[in-house]
């Protein structure tokens, strides 16, 4: 087998990928990369999360510009490839299930949206109302309407946008479960209790607002955003509530994402659980010893490798 892996790391919101791949890139010769839909942007690195180690694709974008899942694989394919070619490995970390896919695939996705299309059908939308523009769909792309509820907004406009480029927004999902992947990829879930995901949760979002999450979201809303950027998990919320309102708002928010999460990672296809109820370096030391068994390698400063 080759000796050019790639190391996957998965987890829900607060399972603590971002300190268990600090730790393992202290152990790994290695670079990471993010997969997350909303660390891409600059301005909201305490609502994101945003690592404070070096990540690539962290802070890439201005909270203006409109995102793609295409754009993004780009820049991730490059990212990967340039480690590769490097020597080292890439440690692809992240909780958006498609950015991962997108990162660790060759799926082909559907293009970024043109100027202005996307504006024109969402007025189709609101003046023919939903279940008479989940009827055009229908007639235009079956497969997607199918998969796509009429009160879906968002992904119906997206579907109906999609069929000016002969393009279909079903075969995504269809091809989001492959286990096919550009490089040899070992793919790692991070497992807590419920309980533990719970507690950490809330106490990563009180911290947020003790750091000054407010004070950041005031900030951005300042300036131009795009509407992708605003899909940012709690920045209505932090923006326009009390604080204690807000928090339970974002605290209830975070607990239906990390539960989708959890789906999301059961899904994955050839997944190695590990699990994260334990200090990061005991976790970063199972993985490491995983990707060794794997082929081979010197541990990060040189020590060798004695599988």
């Amino acid at each position: 087998m080759g000796d050019k892996l790639v190391v996957a790391l998965f987890g829900p919101t607060a399972s603590g990928k971002s300190a268990i791949a600090e730790e393992l890139v202290r152990r790994l010769p290695s670079e990471l990369v993010s997969a997350d839909s909303m660390q891409v942007y600059r301005g909201l690195p305490i609502l994101t999360n945003q690592p404070s180690f070096p990540t690539r694709l962290v802070g890439v974008w201005e909270l203006d510009h409109e995102a793609s899942v295409a754009e993004y694989q780009r820049l991730a394919h490059e990212a990967v490839d340039e480690i590769l070619q490097g020597g080292e490995t890439p440690v692809v970390v992240g909780g958006t299930g498609l950015y991962m896919r997108a990162a660790l695939s060759a799926m082909e996705l559907p293009p970024a949206p043109q100027p202005g299309r996307r504006e024109l059908w969402g007025r189709l939308y609101d003046r023919l109302g939903g279940e008479r523009a989940h009827a055009l769909l229908a007639q235009r792309d079956p497969a997607a309407a199918g998969s796509l509820h009429p009160n879906d907004r968002r992904r119906v406009v997206r579907a109906l946008e999609l069929t000016d480029a002969g393009r279909s927004l079903k075969p995504t999902a269809d091809a989001l479960w492959s286990a096919e992947t550009r490089h040899p990829t070992l793919v790692f879930g991070l497992e807590l209790p419920r309980e533990e995901l719970l507690r950490r949760i809330e106490a990563r979002t009180h911290a947020m607002f003790e750091a000054g999450v407010r004070e950041e979201v005031e900030r951005a809303l300042r300036g131009p955003i795009s509407t992708t950027a605003r899909k940012a998990m709690g920045l209505d919320e932090v923006a326009s509530l009390p604080r204690e309102q807000a928090t339970e708002a974002l605290l209830l928010r975070t607990r239906r994402y990390a539960s989708y999460q959890r789906k999301w990672m059961r899904r994955i296809p050839e997944l190695v659980s590990v699990a994260a109820d334990r200090p990061p370096g005991e976790v970063a030391d199972e993985i490491f010893e995983v990707v060794r068994a794997w082929k081979p390698l010197p541990a990060r400063g040189g020590r060798a490798a004695d599988a």
